[in-house]
């Protein structure tokens, strides 16, 4: 199996630890995938020229991730400030909202087209400003998205109907509000509907049933991490196996796992805080 991440990365900043950690949605999913038996993974994204940019692709080498189509330019990489409450539930205090990457765009070459096409699967996110790009890359490749928290009309209308898979967190929603959030997105042309619960667990439609999986319950030192992980390791099992039920609990127990460490998949690098988060 042949998958590929594109777009956001970010490093985590825990201001406790004076320590950063590579992240990011894209990323995150990619080592995940990688970690959890896909033989061939890449990754394509902006980093900038500086000690984050390279802990990012170094660590992604280190994951054996392909990471040769990854653009190294000028600027800040992305940063986000994470602070974690009594209970491990992670919570974002600042950011340079993506740094260098908001103000760059990932560009495709007929080249680079044809290399995505020789994978099974693209997924992105909302952090990663690829709508514009999404009608052509789904000439090429069945895309999964996430979306986390935005999904206002207009941005459903622009997003939904490029994508196979729809990923969105849905932690302060009733599960009401989920099935209606589906609903929505289906209609908007999206057959496949995933929505994480934090510890309410997950949801999952394929436009014909909705199916449930409960949290793995274990010992919490860190949540960051683990809806990309449960994201990564359902969209793996449930493209090889279509079996939504197994997926969803492989995903489940892969999340759990997750959380027993600082960071979404670790590589903790101290260092003093430096640049300003706002």
């Amino acid at each position: 199996m042949r998958l590929i991440a594109v777009g956001d990365n970010v490093v985590d900043y825990y201001d406790d630890r004076k320590e950063m950690f590579p992240g990011g949605n894209a990323v995150n999913v990619a080592v995940f995938w990688k970690r959890y038996g896909v033989d061939d993974v890449s990754y394509i994204g902006i980093v900038g020229n500086d000690e984050e940019g390279d802990h990012i692709v170094n660590s992604l080498k280190m994951e054996n991730i392909d990471v040769s189509r990854v653009r190294n330019v000028i600027g800040p990489s992305g940063e986000a400030v994470v602070a974690l409450d009594e209970h491990g539930d992670r919570k974002f205090v600042g950011s340079n909202k993506g740094g260098v990457q908001k103000q760059l765009k990932l560009n495709f070459t007929e080249e680079e087209l044809a290399f995505i096409q020789t994978f099974s699967l693209l997924h992105t996110s909302v952090y990663s400003h690829l709508e514009k790009e999404l009608p052509l890359l789904q000439k090429y490749i069945d895309i999964s998205f996430d979306f986390s928290t935005k999904y206002d009309d207009d941005y459903l209308e622009l997003v939904c109907p490029y994508v196979k898979y729809a990923i969105f967190s849905g932690g302060d929603l009733t599960k009401e509000e989920c099935v209606s959030l589906v609903t929505k997105v289906h209609k908007a042309g999206t057959p496949n509907v995933v929505v994480t619960r934090g510890s309410e667990g997950s949801l999952f439609s394929d436009s014909h049933q909705v199916y449930e999986q409960a949290i793995v319950e274990t010992d919490v030192v860190d949540t960051l991490g683990a809806g990309d992980t449960f994201v990564a390791i359902f969209l793996k099992e449930y493209i090889v196996h279509s079996n939504a039920l197994e997926a969803m609990e492989k995903g489940s127990a892969a999340a759990a796992e997750t959380c027993q460490r600082f960071g979404a998949f670790g590589h903790g690098k101290k260092r003093e805080k430096k640049i300003a988060i706002c």
